[in-house]
C-alpha cells in the first residue's frame, strides 16, 4: 500500500479546525443550499429542448479538432443577448476567470481586486505576471486610494453579486474610478444572469452600463441550470482569449450536447419571468422577517445569517437539516476567522410555507 501519510499533517489540521470538509449526499431536504435559482434545474426545463444525436464528446480542443457550428452559433446568440461585439465560450467559471486573468495583465501592469472575490478570480490572478492588490469590500475609498498609486495597464476585478455575502457591487461608482484612472474593468456576473434584470441578464446590461466595461465573465452553472462560462467583450477580447489563455487553448472543448443545453437554457430562462418575480417575493418576506442571529442585507437569493465560530454555525446547520431543510453552514477558511455563516439560497420553486418553517426555526 503506497505511503502517503505526508498528506496527515493538513488534514490533521483542518479536523482541528472543525472545518474537515466531506462530500454529501442529497437526501430529499427541502432546498436551501443549490444554486438552481430559477428552478431550471429542479423542474427539468432544458431536458425536452434537446434533440437527440448530438456528439457526447469534442475529441479536441477548439483549436484543433473540437470547434464545431453549435458553439459558434450559441457564442453568437450569447453575444447578442448581452449586447457585445463577440463571446468565447470557456468550459467552467473557473476556466473563464483564471484564463482571462492570467493572460491578459501583463509585467509592469497592476491587478485591483475586491477583497471578497471568488477563489477562480483570486487563482487567475496568482497566475498572473502582473502586481496586485486587494481593497476592501466595495470600499471605494481603498480602491481610489490605489489607484493613484497603479502602474501600467490597470484592472480593477470584482463580482456583480457576491457569492458568500449576496450583495452587489457599487457597479457605477467602480465605473467613474475607472474613467478617472484609465482602468479596465472585469467583473464576473456568476450570481446575477438569469436573476437580475427584466430578461435576467445580469446587473451591468440592468444598469445600462455594458459599453463601459472590458471584460464581463458569465457562468452557466447556477440560474442558467447547465454548466459552462462565457466571456464576453470586443472581438479583439476574444482574438486575445483564443490565442493566450492557457485554459480556453489546452482543454478539451465541450461537446455538442454542452453547446445545446447552453443554447437551450437562453432560450428559456430570459423568460422566466414569474420566476423571477416569486423569488423575489419570498427574498423580501425573508429579509423582513425578524430571527434571532445577525442578517446580512440582501435583494439577492443569497441570503446571510452570520453564526460565528465553526463549531456554533454546524450546530444550528445540523438542526436545520434534521428538521429537513438543507441549509449548508460557511466555515472558516472559506470566511475569514469569526465570519462563519449560514448561506441560504432561495429558489424560484421554494414556497412562503417553506420559507416560514425555516424562519420559525431561526427564530
Amino acid at each position: 500500500m503506497y505511503d502517503d501519510s505526508f498528506l496527515e499533517k493538513k488534514l490533521n489540521q483542518r479536523k482541528q479546525q472543525n472545518a474537515f470538509r466531506q462530500l454529501k449526499m442529497p437526501a430529499g431536504k427541502i432546498d436551501f443550499c443549490s444554486n438552481d435559482y430559477l428552478g431550471i434545474i429542479h423542474n427539468n426545463l432544458l431536458h425536452n429542448k434537446i434533440k437527440a444525436g448530438l456528439k457526447t464528446g469534442s475529441a479536441g480542443s477548439r483549436l484543433l479538432a473540437g470547434n464545431y457550428a453549435l458553439i459558434e452559433e450559441t457564442e453568437k446568440q450569447i453575444a447578442l443577448f448581452h449586447k457585445c461585439k463577440a463571446a468565447l465560450i470557456f468550459n467552467s467559471g473557473y476556466d473563464a476567470n483564471t484564463g482571462v486573468l492570467s493572460s491578459i495583465p501583463q509585467k509592469g501592469d497592476t491587478i485591483l481586486y475586491d477583497a471578497l472575490c471568488h477563489a477562480s478570480i483570486r487563482d487567475g490572478i496568482r497566475l498572473s505576471f502582473a502586481q496586485s492588490f486587494s481593497f476592501g469590500h466595495n470600499d471605494m475609498a481603498e480602491l481610489e486610494k490605489k489607484l493613484k498609486t497603479a502602474s501600467g495597464n490597470i484592472f480593477i476585478v470584482t463580482e456583480s453579486v457576491f457569492s458568500m455575502d449576496g450583495d452587489f457591487c457599487p457597479l457605477q461608482k467602480i465605473i467613474a474610478l475607472s474613467k478617472t484612472y484609465n482602468a479596465h474593468v472585469i467583473i464576473d456576473e456568476a450570481h446575477a444572469i438569469g436573476v437580475i434584470g427584466e430578461n435576467g441578464e445580469g446587473l451591468c446590461q440592468f444598469e445600462n452600463s455594458e459599453q463601459e466595461i472590458f471584460c464581463r465573465v458569465y457562468t452557466f452553472g447556477k440560474a442558467c441550470g447547465c454548466h459552462g462560462a462565457v466571456v464576453c467583450g470586443s472581438q479583439q477580447l476574444k482574438d486575445y482569449l483564443i490565442n493566450f489563455a492557457r485554459s480556453f487553448i489546452y482543454t478539451t472543448a465541450l461537446p455538442e450536447h454542452a453547446a445545446a443545453v447552453i443554447q437551450a437554457s437562453y432560450n428559456t430562462f430570459p423568460f422566466l419571468k414569474e420566476e423571477r418575480a416569486h423569488l423575489q417575493r419570498l427574498i423580501e418576506y425573508f429579509q423582513q422577517a425578524a430571527i434571532k442571529f445577525e442578517k446580512l442585507s440582501s435583494a439577492t437569493p443569497v441570503q446571510i445569517v452570520m453564526i460565528p465560530g465553526n463549531e456554533a454555525v454546524k450546530k444550528i446547520a445540523a438542526q436545520l437539516q434534521h428538521e429537513g431543510f438543507d441549509v449548508r453552514a460557511i466555515l472558516y477558511p472559506t470566511v475569514p476567522l469569526n465570519k462563519e455563516r449560514l448561506r441560504i439560497i432561495i429558489h424560484a420553486f421554494n414556497t412562503i410555507d417553506e420559507i416560514e418553517e425555516l424562519i420559525n426555526i431561526l427564530s
